[in-house]
């Protein structure tokens, strides 16, 4: 049980990362559109999550908006997330609206790697962008990969 919030907090970020740009361009390195989203292998603090941790994880995106639920927990984490691709690596901004990190911002960057995959890499201390993708032990880093569930349909999040 010790460790559900630190999985919630974990979900939290990756919904958020997740989440799509409408605007964006549907080119290969473009942010990758709604729709849901499971990780397929997380660092945090230089230490690899287990698989069940991983699995427990789901990230919904609708346009700015993103939902992360995690098994077992009962309230998600909601928010919205803003994109900056001027710059390299490109930067996404996570702000929680609603759930266990309601008025948390995270600060992370991702890469695209095809439209059904993409990795992210979040300071979960909110106090600066990472400059690599990389979550060193120490660090309040969380690096995790994403791979978009084919049968899903772009969810949209519920505001409260």
């Amino acid at each position: 049980m010790k460790h559900i919030p630190i999985i919630l907090m974990i979900a939290v970020v990756s919904f958020i990362a997740c989440a799509a740009d409408p605007s964006a361009d549907p080119k290969a390195d473009a942010y990758p559109q709604g729709g849901t989203w499971k990780p397929i292998s997380a660092v945090l603090s230089g230490v690899k999550l287990p698989k069940a941790a991983v699995d427990a994880i789901t990230l919904r995106v609708s346009g700015a908006d993103y939902e992360v639920t995690v098994g077992g927990e009962r309230v998600p984490d909601r928010g919205t997330h803003k994109l900056d691709g001027s710059t390299t690596p490109k930067r996404i901004t996570i702000t929680s609206t609603n759930g266990p990190n309601k008025g948390k911002t995270f600060l992370g960057i991702y890469e695209v790697m095809d439209t059904n995959s993409m990795r992210v890499c979040y300071d979960l201390s909110g106090t600066e962008f990472p400059k690599e993708f990389n979550a060193p032990k120490g660090a309040q880093f969380y690096l995790v990969g994403y791979r978009r569930q084919s049968d899903s349909t772009p969810a949209t999040p519920e505001r409260k």
